[in-house]
Protein backbone atom coordinates (compact mmCIF):
# COMPACT_ATOMS: atom_id res chain seq x y z
CA UNK A 1 0.00 0.00 0.00
CA UNK A 2 1.39 3.37 -1.00
CA UNK A 3 -0.61 6.79 0.33
CA UNK A 4 0.74 9.84 -1.99
CA UNK A 5 -0.20 13.44 -1.21
CA UNK A 6 0.65 16.58 -3.56
CA UNK A 7 1.41 19.95 -2.49
CA UNK A 8 2.76 23.07 -3.94
CA UNK A 9 -0.51 23.85 -6.22
CA UNK A 10 -1.35 27.32 -6.14
CA UNK A 11 -2.21 30.79 -8.34
CA UNK A 12 0.30 32.08 -10.52
CA UNK A 13 0.41 34.15 -13.65
CA UNK A 14 1.46 32.89 -16.61
CA UNK A 15 4.85 32.69 -17.47
CA UNK A 16 5.48 31.92 -13.66
CA UNK A 17 6.81 28.95 -12.13
CA UNK A 18 5.52 26.43 -9.40
CA UNK A 19 7.03 23.47 -8.00
CA UNK A 20 4.68 20.36 -7.14
CA UNK A 21 6.09 17.80 -4.62
CA UNK A 22 4.42 13.99 -4.06
CA UNK A 23 5.18 12.93 -0.95
CA UNK A 24 4.87 8.68 -0.76
CA UNK A 25 4.20 6.72 2.83
CA UNK A 26 5.85 3.17 2.76
CA UNK A 27 9.33 1.38 2.33
CA UNK A 28 8.55 0.51 -1.45
CA UNK A 29 8.66 4.24 -2.72
CA UNK A 30 11.35 2.71 -4.90
CA UNK A 31 9.86 0.04 -6.33
CA UNK A 32 7.26 2.20 -8.31
CA UNK A 33 7.33 3.84 -11.43
CA UNK A 34 5.92 7.47 -10.85
CA UNK A 35 3.59 10.12 -13.04
CA UNK A 36 1.97 12.93 -13.11
CA UNK A 37 -1.53 13.60 -14.35
CA UNK A 38 -3.89 16.47 -14.38
CA UNK A 39 -7.68 16.98 -15.00
CA UNK A 40 -9.29 20.18 -16.18
CA UNK A 41 -12.70 21.08 -15.46
CA UNK A 42 -15.08 19.10 -17.82
CA UNK A 43 -12.19 16.97 -19.25
CA UNK A 44 -10.34 13.91 -18.49
CA UNK A 45 -7.30 13.18 -16.63
CA UNK A 46 -4.75 13.35 -19.00
CA UNK A 47 -1.13 12.20 -18.54
CA UNK A 48 1.59 15.09 -18.22
CA UNK A 49 5.52 13.26 -17.10
CA UNK A 50 6.55 9.92 -15.83
CA UNK A 51 9.79 9.04 -14.42
CA UNK A 52 10.65 5.31 -14.06
CA UNK A 53 11.87 3.97 -10.65
CA UNK A 54 15.61 4.33 -10.54
CA UNK A 55 14.70 8.34 -12.03
CA UNK A 56 16.99 7.25 -15.20
CA UNK A 57 13.90 7.59 -17.86
CA UNK A 58 11.84 10.18 -17.82
CA UNK A 59 8.65 11.21 -20.55
CA UNK A 60 6.34 14.22 -21.12
CA UNK A 61 3.60 14.90 -22.42
CA UNK A 62 4.31 16.73 -26.27
CA UNK A 63 2.18 19.82 -24.40
CA UNK A 64 4.85 20.23 -21.60
CA UNK A 65 8.13 19.46 -23.14
CA UNK A 66 10.73 21.67 -22.35
CA UNK A 67 8.45 23.79 -19.53
CA UNK A 68 8.38 20.59 -16.92
CA UNK A 69 10.67 18.59 -15.35
CA UNK A 70 9.83 15.11 -13.39
CA UNK A 71 12.54 14.55 -10.76
CA UNK A 72 12.33 11.84 -7.60
CA UNK A 73 14.40 11.70 -4.40
CA UNK A 74 14.12 8.17 -3.50
CA UNK A 75 15.73 8.39 -0.15
CA UNK A 76 13.40 11.17 1.05
CA UNK A 77 10.36 8.97 -0.60
CA UNK A 78 9.05 12.08 -2.75
CA UNK A 79 8.81 13.05 -6.64
CA UNK A 80 8.71 16.63 -8.13
CA UNK A 81 7.18 17.98 -11.09
CA UNK A 82 8.94 21.73 -11.89
CA UNK A 83 6.66 23.59 -14.21
CA UNK A 84 7.63 26.90 -15.78
CA UNK A 85 6.32 29.37 -18.36
CA UNK A 86 3.20 28.10 -17.14
CA UNK A 87 -0.30 28.64 -19.34
CA UNK A 88 -3.67 29.50 -18.86
CA UNK A 89 -4.23 25.80 -20.41
CA UNK A 90 -2.05 24.50 -17.74
CA UNK A 91 -4.55 24.95 -15.52
CA UNK A 92 -6.14 21.42 -13.62
CA UNK A 93 -5.78 19.30 -10.65
CA UNK A 94 -2.68 17.85 -11.03
CA UNK A 95 -2.15 14.36 -9.80
CA UNK A 96 0.58 12.28 -8.59
CA UNK A 97 0.27 8.24 -8.92
CA UNK A 98 2.34 5.28 -8.64
CA UNK A 99 2.45 2.02 -11.18
CA UNK A 100 4.21 -1.05 -11.12
CA UNK A 101 7.76 -0.91 -12.91
CA UNK A 102 7.29 -0.87 -16.77
CA UNK A 103 3.90 0.43 -17.28
CA UNK A 104 3.44 2.51 -20.29
CA UNK A 105 3.92 5.77 -18.54
CA UNK A 106 1.33 7.77 -20.18
CA UNK A 107 -1.78 5.22 -19.37
CA UNK A 108 -4.24 6.29 -16.53
CA UNK A 109 -5.33 2.75 -15.80
CA UNK A 110 -1.62 1.30 -15.46
CA UNK A 111 -1.16 3.02 -12.21
CA UNK A 112 -2.81 1.46 -8.66
CA UNK A 113 -2.12 4.60 -6.55
CA UNK A 114 -3.47 7.94 -6.53
CA UNK A 115 -3.41 11.31 -4.74
CA UNK A 116 -6.00 13.74 -3.87
CA UNK A 117 -4.36 16.35 -6.28
CA UNK A 118 -3.38 19.65 -6.09
CA UNK A 119 -4.97 22.41 -7.78
CA UNK A 120 -2.81 24.89 -9.95
CA UNK A 121 -4.34 27.78 -11.72
CA UNK A 122 -2.55 29.88 -14.22
CA UNK A 123 -4.05 33.60 -14.61
CA UNK A 124 -3.42 35.84 -17.95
Amino acid sequence: QVQLVESGGGLVQAGGSLRLSCAASGRTFSSYDMGWFRQAPGKERVFVAAINWKGDRTYYADSVKGRFTISRDNAKNTVYLQTNSLKPEDTAVYYCAAGYRGIPPEMVSGYRYWGQGTQVTVST
